[in-house]
């Protein structure tokens, strides 16, 4: 794995963009490559690798992932970058660097206050010279404080590669607190749609799914783009979103593998109201580090989403999934 990445790592610092035709992509392309279930992988093959780095990304890829999955958080400077929290001292050398002691602060997480670094108070170029870390204690450790954070114009670089090299590979961005970046000033919705229109993926016939945890976001997305919106759902049953209300702005839904499995009409009763409604069912997040409860192995958790009929499953581990 660690000699396969580096020929897509390659290509990607070689890249030339291709040119662009003026059709837009519509709901039914982005997964006509594809068999079904869609195995997406969650920040790269994190499993591996330290997650949302291009190296994590190029073994997804390597592995034969369908798509990779960057949550995209922004600087202060307006890039779009690839972190699953706005706080980086879990998955970054932050704290060991007292170049930027300063910029320690206390901030509300979720509800409740916590002290760290935050990526909107860092420049992109303080930024890039972070280096990422495994946050997960089991996993490998060994390629910590290696690997630098990626731009979303990087990742997008990625995949164009790849489809140019004849691999067919979507890319599966998530807005992460998209409403706070918003009251800051910072447009990611704008800046995200730029990016996808300046990456040219639709000439590439690279597929794209956008998805967000907040609605007002995919709500506006909708009258926006023609990509296809997927509407995350917590892990719990949210009382205000209902299956015909999703419908009315987005393709699909993405929500938690605990909340379908423990339905109280069952799983197939949730995936019976999500096929009424016409939506697609993209499950989260797999990982053979950590099964659900209830399964003895990773592959019969694995073996029962797809009995379900899921659409796509988001996990940690491409290889075993697509296995």
């Amino acid at each position: 794995m660690r000699v396969l990445i580096l020929p897509v790592l390659m290509a990607l610092f070689a890249f030339t963009a291709c040119g662009k035709d003026s059709g837009q992509p519509t709901a039914e392309t982005p997964t006509a490559a594809f068999s079904k279930p869609l195995i997406i992988a969650h920040r790269g093959a994190s499993g591996l690798y330290p997650e949302h780095t291009l190296e994590a990304y190029a073994a997804a890829i390597d592995i034969g992932a369908d798509f990779i999955e960057p949550d995209l958080v922004m600087t202060k400077d307006g890039v779009l970058v690839a972190r699953h929290e706005r706080y980086l001292s879990e998955t970054t050398d932050v704290a060991d660097r007292p170049e930027f002691l300063a910029l320690r602060t206390i901030k509300e997480i979720g509800g409740s206050p916590r002290e760290d670094w935050f990526v909107e108070d860092f420049t992109l170029t303080q930024l890039k010279s972070l280096r990422a870390r495994q946050p997960r204690p089991g996993r490998d450790q060994s390629f910590n404080d290696q690997f630098s954070i990626p731009t979303f114009t990087e990742i997008l670089g990625l995949v164009a590669v790849t489809n140019q090299s004849g691999q067919t590979l979507g890319v599966y961005p998530e807005l992460k607190s998209p409403a706070f970046f918003m009251s800051l000033g910072l447009n990611v919705e704008t800046a995200l749609l730029e990016a996808l229109e300046t990456a040219e993926l639709e000439s590439l016939g690279a597929p794209v799914f956008i998805q967000s945890f907040e609605p007002d976001t995919l709500r506006r997305l909708n009258s926006q783009t023609d990509w296809p919106l997927i509407q995350l759902l917590p892990n719990t049953t949210p009382e205000a979103l209902s299956p015909e209300d999703i419908a009315a702005y987005a393709d699909g839904i993405g929500p938690w593998k605990q909340v379908v499995m423990q339905f109280e009409g069952g799983p197939e009763a949730y995936m019976r109201l999500a096929r009424e409604a016409g939506l697609l069912v993209h499950t989260y997040t797999y990982r053979a580090d950590q099964i659900a409860p209830g399964f003895e192995t990773f592959e019969a958790e694995l073996q029962s989403a797809f009995a379900l009929g899921v659409d796509g499953i988001f996990t940690d581990h491409p290889a075993e999934a697509l296995a």
